[in-house]
C-alpha cells in the first residue's frame, strides 16, 4: 500500500487561524471530512484518519475547531447555539480552503450533531453523512456521565494530560464542555428540528455502552433524516468506536460510502 501523503494547512479565521490536516487519498471521489469531540482536536483522532483514508480511498480532512487544538484560542463562553453555528463559521472556511464542492461528513460526539448540521447546511454538496456517538438531545445520561467526567479531571494530573493536545487553552476547553452541558439553559437543546433537512444518505453508529447517550439518540437521528438511513449499535463499545473498533469502523464507513 502507498503511503498517505499528509499535509498541514493553516486556515485565516478572522484574527486567528483553524488547523487543519488533510490524508491524500487516490480516489476522486467526495473526500471525507472529520468534526471531532468536545475534548479534541485533529491530533486525538490518532491513526483513525489515515485508516479511513486507506480502507474508502478517499481523502481525510480533519480540522481543529476554533479554541481547540493547534488552531487559534477563543475567548469567553460557547453561545448555546454552538453546534449550530458550526456548519456557517469553522466547517464553511474549511470547505472554502479546500474548494470542496462535494464531501462527506463524519462527527464524534458533538462533531456529530454539527456534521447533522453541515450537512443540512450544504445539502447539495453533502454525498453523505455518518455520525458516530452523536448526541441528538440532552438526557440524564448525559449529564450522568459530564458529572463523572467532571469528577475525573478534578484528580491530579487530568488537566495536564489533556494540555498535552490544547496546550493553554486546555482549561478554556474543558469548561467550554461542562459549562455549556450541564447549563440548566441547555437542557432544551435537540437536532430535532434540522434533521428533515438532511437528505444524503446517513450511516448513525453508535456503542451500545456509550456512558454519554443512550440508543435512543442514534434511533432519533435515523428515523429523524429525511435521506435513507442505516442504523448500527455496536454492542460492547462505549463513546469512542473509531478508537475501540478502528479497523471495524473504518471499514464500515468505506462499505456504506461505497455504495453511495
Amino acid at each position: 500500500m502507498n503511503e498517505l501523503r499528509i499535509t498541514d494547512h493553516h486556515i485565516p479565521a478572522g484574527d486567528g487561524f483553524l488547523f487543519a490536516r488533510a490524508w491524500q487519498g487516490a480516489a476522486r471521489t467526495a473526500p471525507i471530512v472529520l468534526l471531532h469531540d468536545s475534548l479534541g482536536c485533529v491530533e486525538l483522532w490518532r491513526s483513525f484518519p489515515a485508516a479511513l483514508a486507506a480502507a474508502s480511498g478517499r481523502s481525510v480532512i480533519a480540522y481543529d475547531r476554533l479554541g481547540f487544538g493547534r488552531s487559534s484560542p477563543r475567548g469567553g463562553v460557547l453561545p448555546h447555539g454552538f453546534i449550530a453555528q458550526e456548519a456557517q463559521q469553522g466547517f464553511a472556511l474549511v470547505r472554502e480552503h479546500f474548494g470542496l464542492e462535494h464531501f462527506a461528513l463524519f462527527g464524534h460526539s458533538v462533531g456529530g450533531g454539527m456534521a447533522v448540521h453541515c450537512a443540512a447546511g450544504f445539502a447539495q454538496a453533502c454525498a453523505a453523512l455518518v455520525t458516530e456517538s452523536a448526541q441528538a438531545f440532552v438526557e440524564d445520561r448525559t449529564r450522568a456521565g459530564l458529572l463523572v467526567a467532571q469528577d475525573a479531571f478534578r484528580r491530579l494530573g487530568s488537566l495536564e494530560r489533556l494540555a498535552r493536545y490544547h496546550g493553554d487553552k486546555a482549561a478554556w476547553v474543558l469548561h467550554a464542555w461542562l459549562d455549556t452541558w450541564l447549563a440548566p439553559g441547555f437542557a432544551g437543546w435537540s437536532l430535532d428540528a434540522v434533521l428533515p433537512e438532511v437528505r444524503c444518505p446517513a450511516l448513525v453508529l453508535h456503542g451500545v455502552e456509550d456512558e454519554y447517550g443512550s440508543p435512543e439518540h442514534p434511533r432519533r437521528i435515523a428515523q429523524g433524516v429525511a435521506g435513507p438511513a442505516e442504523l448500527e449499535l455496536i454492542p460492547d463499545v462505549r463513546h469512542v468506536p473509531h478508537k475501540e473498533r478502528e479497523t471495524w469502523v473504518a471499514q464500515r464507513v468505506a462499505a456504506f460510502l461505497a455504495r453511495g
